[in-house]
């Protein structure tokens, strides 16, 4: 059975009405939340940037279903503190929280005055960062002098049960790469045959535990309102990974993609008034073994969109998934 969950976005609301629209989400009949752990916005436009950990705890206490935050330690947080972090959360709310790991982006790591460094490393970094968090969250006393420096850090407060360290991960094979260590992998939604490679690439690894996928979709009244909202407010979806990987302020991502059009943005996402089609591209998505989606509406007003999903789009989804 895939599980739907409701993706809430600090980059476009202040994080008292996350709270709001992650509560409403579980009473509309989403079963599971997640959001990503972000120092800025991608665009001017969205204008927020809440920290995703103190709400994590707050929306935890506000709701009973599964949490989760993407996250890339390493440069901006130190191994050790990134796994005291999630440590305490799994302790409070015992098998809701989960965390997903990446190698990061310059928008929200260039911020410590270190250097960026290049994408092999960075990945290399997340490997010895991983291993590093994962020893701590064993309960070990753990130094370490590689690409993280590490001097005699221990863990006092321990879950009874560790959280489930994900990869995030776009590429297959960053997703092969992670299959060693990751309890489950993230990734956002893709054109059908990149995502069953990407998914083929993780369990042909021995990738073990949930394939979730974040789908970023856009709800109005009308399509074309539909397509103005991800126009003004998801256009960085055009910037391509590997160079959203390395800008560093949001008004580098608005430059990129000033001359961009409805249209533009529309062919990276559905953008629809009508709940139907939406649920016909998340079956789709659901057939190749996913378990878990996640979904984004990319407009800045959740409540009506939480409610219509909730109504025609979850039900549907899961009763055929079932």
């Amino acid at each position: 059975m895939t599980s739907v969950g409701f993706h809430a976005s600090h980059e476009q609301l202040p994080p008292s009405r996350l709270l709001e629209a992650v509560v409403q989400a579980e009473q509309a009949g989403f079963t599971a939340a997640m959001c990503s752990d972000h120092l800025a916005p991608w665009s001017l436009r969205q204008g927020h940037s809440g920290y995703a950990w103190s709400w994590l705890a707050a929306a935890l206490e506000a709701t009973r279903f599964s949490l989760g935050v993407v996250t890339a330690p390493g440069q901006r947080y130190h191994p050790a503190v990134a796994a005291q972090k999630i440590a305490t959360l799994a302790e409070m709310y015992p098998g809701r929280f989960w965390a997903a790991l990446g190698s990061g982006e310059a928008i929200n790591e260039h911020v410590t005055g270190d250097r960026w460094p290049a994408k092999d490393e960075r990945d290399a970094r997340l490997v010895e960062t991983v291993g590093v968090m994962q020893r701590l969250l064993a309960g070990e006393e753990v130094s370490a002098d590689g690409l993280v420096r590490v001097d005699r850090a221990r863990v006092w407060s321990l879950p009874a049960e560790p959280a489930p360290l994900f990869a995030a991960a776009v590429s297959p094979d960053t997703a092969r790469a992670a299959a060693g260590w990751a309890d489950g992998v993230i990734t956002v939604d893709q054109p059908r045959e990149a995502l069953r490679e990407f998914i083929d690439a993780y369990r042909g690894s021995g990738g073990r535990g949930p394939v979730a996928v974040q789908v970023h979709l856009s709800w109005a009244s009308t399509d074309d309102e539909a397509l103005a909202i991800a126009h003004e407010q998801w256009r960085q979806s055009l910037v391509p990974a590997h160079l959203a990987w390395e800008l560093d302020r949001p008004e580098d991502f608005d430059a990129r993609t000033a001359e961009a059009t409805p249209a533009d943005v529309g062919a990276t996402l559905i953008a629809s008034a009508d709940p139907s089609r939406h649920l016909d591209h998340l079956l789709r998505i659901a057939e190749l073994g996913v378990d878990r989606i996640y979904l984004h509406h990319v407009g800045t007003e959740q409540a009506a969109f939480i409610a219509a999903f909730g109504e025609r789009v979850v039900p549907g989804l899961e009763a055929v998934a079932a």
